[in-house]
């Protein structure tokens, strides 16, 4: 006799209509709809405790199923498929030390991920925005340790992913070019593979700047936009006078659509209290430029208080207002043709919630060579975890690193049992742990079944 099969602990179901059923696992990543007669099948699977392997043993129970047509085979089919999917385990597997192994391959996996900030200055002044601008563009000696610590890390590892922030990138994109230039090349030299992405306010994000950094192996962006007009300008201004931005960067992305070779643009829509109105319209403009462009994606977020001299009088939506205007906003961008950015599937994969700031092999580098976990706090003392040294060596401070790395599930019981443990590994953002003493719990889990009938109706099905 096999063996036989019970739920996931991992599992999470939604009726969607009254004929489907969307199924999500989190230690799988798996994601699927049951409908009419499956509907009732998978149902009756995920709640009748263990499956035996001889498919007779469950003929008496299948007479009910809706339809009246279920056979026990047609049943044990089904059975399999999501056994398959990770909906249904063996009956003896230890759900949580597979959970467990899974974190801590993730801590072992052999690569490096380098947030490089190449200059801390910005031509933009968001009225939200948490830094201090007090460093400018990276110095000859951190530039030089950052090639020689690349060069060296190259050949020990199977992946370098660089994301370049700031600050504003493209500020610095001298620095950025010779940085970047450097890095393929000591990839190439090594034969592993080399990625690397971008956050930029787009306002330098011209057409031409595009093809260099393409030719440079940067291939994703996000870019934000927090309404149309003078609803973007007073938010998202520039340094030195009054004059608008929005016209600037939506004509660049505009032009960008002309460039006939493959890239992401996450358009990052912040909200809060102020603009939350206006987002519609804004909306609407987009679907109408990059409707039905998967290059083009949409993310919409809340604003937050993340420091800065403004901090207090930023009029932040509550949590569940704001956690309400996320997801309908992003229903009303689908359904006016925009594409759902790729970041939303890819936080239900295993680890996707997981922040970088949790993970050992992930470091911020700040323009003057210090070091850092998170780009939300770059003045606090936690966050200062060591430097790189001019000739690429690096000192770290193990102790900071560990309030980072292994503050989730190995200190919360609760975050231990979670249904949503694979994904974020009670790691969505150790910085928000460690201020609030609250467990942070991402945007997706918290309204997990909406997430899954936008992925479903707007990506599976092609709506």
């Amino acid at each position: 006799m096999g063996e036989e099969w019970v739920r996931s602990r991992f599992n999470f179901d939604r009726k969607a209509s009254k004929e489907m059923r969307l199924l999500y696992n989190s230690y799988s990543g798996a994601i699927a709809a049951v409908e009419g007669v499956e509907e009732a099948t998978a149902r009756y699977l995920l709640r009748r405790g263990a499956i035996p392997a001889d498919a007779s043993e469950l003929e008496d129970d299948t007479r009910h199923l809706s339809g009246g047509a279920a056979e026990a085979a047609a049943v044990m089919e089904l059975a399999s498929q999501m056994y398959e999917s990770g909906f249904l385990v063996s009956k003896h597997a230890d759900e949580l030390h597979m959970a467990q192994q899974l974190h801590q391959r993730r801590k072992a996996a052999n690569f490096t991920h380098l947030v490089i900030l190449p200059t801390e200055d910005c031509n933009l002044r968001c009225t939200y925005c948490y830094q201090s601008f007090l460093r400018g563009e990276m110095g000859r000696g951190t530039i030089e340790g950052l090639k020689a610590y690349v060069h060296r890390a190259a050949g020990g590892i199977e992946h370098l992913a660089v994301s370049w922030f700031g600050g504003e990138p493209l500020h610095a994109a001298d620095v950025l070019t010779e940085l970047s230039q450097a890095f393929k090349m000591s990839c190439a030299s090594a034969n592993i593979r080399y990625s690397a992405d971008m956050s930029t306010n787009g306002y330098e994000l011209t057409k031409e700047r595009l093809i260099q950094l393409l030719d440079l192996n940067v291939h994703r962006y996000m870019v934000t936009l927090d309404g149309v007009g003078a609803v973007h300008d007073r938010r998202r201004g520039l340094r030195e006078h009054s004059g608008g931005t929005f016209e600037r960067i939506i004509g660049n992305l505009l032009e960008l659509r002309e460039i006939d070779r493959s890239f992401t643009i996450d358009i990052r829509v912040n909200f809060d209290k102020e603009n939350v109105g206006e987002i519609p319209k804004l909306l609407d403009l987009l679907a109408e430029a990059f409707g039905g462009d998967p290059r083009f994606q949409l993310l919409v977020r809340p604003v937050g208080r993340w420091g800065g001299p403004h901090n207090e009088r930023i009029p932040v939506c509550g949590r569940t207002a704001a956690d309400a205007h996320l997801w309908e906003l992003t229903r009303y961008g689908l359904e006016r043709g925009l594409v759902l950015s790729e970041s939303i599937s890819d936080s239900l994969k295993p680890s996707g919630s997981v922040c970088y700031a949790a993970m050992p092999q992930s470091l911020v580098v700040g323009s003057d060579g210090r070091l850092y976990k998170c780009t939300l706090a770059l003045d606090d003392e936690m966050n200062q975890v060591g430097r790189l040294h001019d000739d690429g060596s690096i000192e770290l401070d193990t102790d900071k690193l560990a309030l980072w790395t292994d503050s989730g599930e190995e200190q919360d019981a609760v975050c231990r049992t979670c249904f949503y443990r694979p994904s974020c590994q009670g790691n969505h953002c150790p910085l928000y742990r460690m201020r609030t003493g609250r467990r942070p719990c991402p945007h997706e889990k918290r309204r997990l079944g909406q997430v899954l009938d936008l992925l479903w109706r707007k990506g599976m099905r092609g709506e």
